[in-house]
């Protein structure tokens, strides 16, 4: 039987808003509160490149569990491009490798540009990114002066609104799916309006249900550490567009030992829910036991569970 780690002292369980500052790495800053906090399990939903900065959610403890259901939620971003310049890496901190004047782009063609990423499904990842080809990093490969696969993707940007436009700079802000390169949105439209650009700034305002509202600077993060626990939004309410259900104790045991609890029936009306529906099941003490899913098993709907949140060493014998 493999040994339980033990658990860093101090760790915390849950979900720190932060305002990553623009310059670090996402890696970065998290080893800055890992260290600096004693914080030993940390993760994050959703990078972000060392220029931009805004909104990195970052887990702890058990709150890094649910990485995957807080990473899928839509990104708000504002930023601005540099038309004119083309770089390798598709923003102003790469090598450039075209430069065109502007004399004959004009400020409407750039706010057309910018809406027509509304139509746009598709995208080039950037050769200088975390995807993969081959098991290998593409950012790997451009490094090393390899052969870099145009790789495409798809995407959907549900709202575009251009913002300030002096030319050669344009200010936008977009809301989209997760994952979309903003780097790319702005490569494509140097390409559409036949100059070229590259993305210069970029602020995260929201990871929702999350916004940069929500953030703490890391400066005030590691510079005011008795302050932190109350930073951190504990792991019962990391969901809030999720309903909560709580479970009388011989139910919050029937789930830690993996049962699918009926969905409403003979379990009581606190277990309704719909077809499909999304929950997080919690203790009478507010303590997380699972996520779980209404889903038909054996004719019945049930709530399958999703994932265990309950502390290790927790489960009913």
């Amino acid at each position: 039987m493999g040994r339980r780690r033990k658990k860093t002292e101090g760790q915390l369980d849950g979900l720190l808003v932060l305002n990553k500052p623009s310059g670090p790495t996402s890696a970065g800053c998290l080893n800055s509160i890992k260290h600096g906090l004693s914080q030993g399990k940390i993760g994050h939903a959703g990078t972000l490149d060392p220029l931009a900065e805004g909104v990195l959610l970052v887990l702890l403890g058990r709150g890094t569990k649910l990485a995957g259901y807080l990473t899928s939620g839509n990104k708000v971003y504002s930023g601005q491009m540099r038309l004119g310049v083309t770089t390798d890496t598709f923003d102003m901190e790469g090598k450039v490798v075209a430069e065109a004047g502007l004399e004959n782009i004009s400020q409407d063609d750039v706010r057309a540009a910018i809406l027509s990423w509304k139509d746009l499904t598709e995208q080039e990842v950037p050769a200088y990114s975390a995807a993969k080809h081959e098991g290998k990093p593409l950012y790997e490969l451009a490094r090393k002066g390899e052969f870099v696969p145009v790789k495409e993707k798809s995407i959907e940007i549900h709202e575009v609104e251009p913002l300030e436009i002096e030319l050669p700079t344009a200010r936008f802000r977009v809301r989209c799916q997760a994952g979309t390169y903003i780097r790319s949105l702005v490569h494509s439209l140097g390409i559409r309006l036949g100059c070229g650009a590259s993305l210069a700034q970029l602020t995260r305002e929201a990871c929702e249900p999350y916004r940069l509202a929500d953030a703490h600077s890391l400066d005030a993060v590691l510079g005011e550490p008795e302050l932190f626990a109350q930073r951190v939004i504990p792991l019962a309410k990391m969901l809030p567009h999720w309903r909560t259900i709580v479970l009388p104790p011989p139910l919050a045991a029937l789930v830690k030992n993996g049962a699918w609890l009926p969905v409403g029936g003979p379990s009581g009306p606190e277990l309704l829910g719909t077809p499909e529906e999304q929950v997080m099941l919690v203790e009478e003490s507010g303590e997380p036991v699972a996520l779980a899913q209404a889903q038909t098993k054996d004719g019945i709907l049930r709530w399958m569970i999703l994932r265990g949140l309950w502390q290790e060493g927790d489960a009913a014998i």
